[in-house]
């Protein structure tokens, strides 16, 4: 297999993971009929994407220029939807799936935006919104508070990866490798922030009693 066709696989099992986790999120948070279920596991996949795509003038976005992404995306949201009971229980799995996704996604995003001509902290935002976007329209569309905004770790990681990814370049480093390195960092945040319990700063209790919540 070639280094093309195995980054390819990598990001179809993260379109694949992406979209399980997205359409379970989506269940758990509505009641919602199969229509539903699938519409919200390919937002979650492939949202990032498209909306990196459109901010970048690239039409149509590569969603819709090849067959695979879509269909991944709706094999795995259907899976979601029939097996839910099972897959609801193989959280390890998942987060691994949905890690690599997520790890893939800042660091091609970023490095997309670089090769268009953005400078280093517009394609550091849009790698960022590659690897979260998804998630945050789904979370709006069944009217919770998006996950970003709640103290895990999920913007982070994809936000400082993806520095790594555009940074290393500018200073010496192989494309490839900062890609690498890049992915390696957020994916380490990442599990880090699940299984160690790490979180961002949230606002003071005393903000929010003074604010009336």
């Amino acid at each position: 297999m070639t280094a093309q066709g195995f980054l390819l696989l990598l990001e179809l099992v993260g379109v694949f993971a992406f979209a399980l986790d997205g359409a379970l999120s989506a269940m758990r948070a509505a009641h919602l009929d199969l229509f539903g279920v699938v519409t919200l596991g390919i937002v979650t996949a492939l949202g990032g994407g498209i909306l990196r795509d459109l901010l970048l003038g690239e039409l149509p976005p590569a969603t819709f220029r090849t067959w695979y992404y879509l269909t991944t995306a709706t094999v795995g949201a259907l899976v979601a939807f029939w097996g839910h009971r099972l897959v609801g229980r193989m959280s390890r799995p998942i987060l691994v799936f949905d890690t690599i996704g997520l790890s893939l996604f800042a660091v091609t995003g970023a490095q997309l935006a670089v090769h268009s001509g953005l400078g280093a902290g517009q394609a550091i935002l849009l790698g960022g919104l590659t690897g979260v976007g998804g998630g945050t329209l789904r979370d709006v569309l069944v009217l919770k508070v998006p996950t970003i905004l709640t103290g895990g770790l999920y913007a982070v990681p994809a936000l400082v990866g993806s520095s790594v990814a555009v940074v290393g370049p500018l200073v010496g480093l192989e494309s490839g490798v900062a890609a690498f390195a890049g992915g390696v960092v957020c994916a380490g945040l990442r599990v880090g922030g699940v299984l160690g319990g790490w979180r961002a700063p949230s606002a003071p209790r005393s903000a929010r009693d003074a604010s009336g919540e």
